[in-house]
């Protein structure tokens, strides 16, 4: 059975507690959020409105979409709220070596 392929994404000290950063990953726009003691890393890019999240309200788990105010799990990227219906994807994410790195 082949590993799962990670790619290095990020220096963990450049993702502080409750902050979010966008990344590019193998040509998709990836958003770390490091919430409630938990890295996570969901498309950066809105289900409804293709949006980019990385200007969105990030709070107790969840990201908005600046444009409506659709909200998305960041553990599941389920869509929480209409207007969006659809979820965001979501990717494993883990940290080695104080580095961030993301299978996408």
């Amino acid at each position: 059975m082949t590993e799962p392929a990670y790619t290095r994404a990020l220096p963990a000290s450049e993702l502080e507690p409750n902050s979010k950063k966008p990344v590019e990953i193998n040509g998709k726009s990836i958003l770390l959020c490091h919430t409630n003691g938990t890295i996570h890393a969901v498309s950066n890019i809105c289900s409804h409105a293709d949006e980019k999240l990385e200007c969105g309200l990030m709070r107790r788990g969840w990201i908005s979409c600046p444009v409506h105010g659709a909200r998305f799990d960041l553990a599941t990227g389920k869509a929480m709220n209409p207007p969006a219906k659809q979820p965001i994807a979501v990717y494993p994410v883990r940290v080695v070596d104080d580095w961030i790195e993301v299978e996408a």
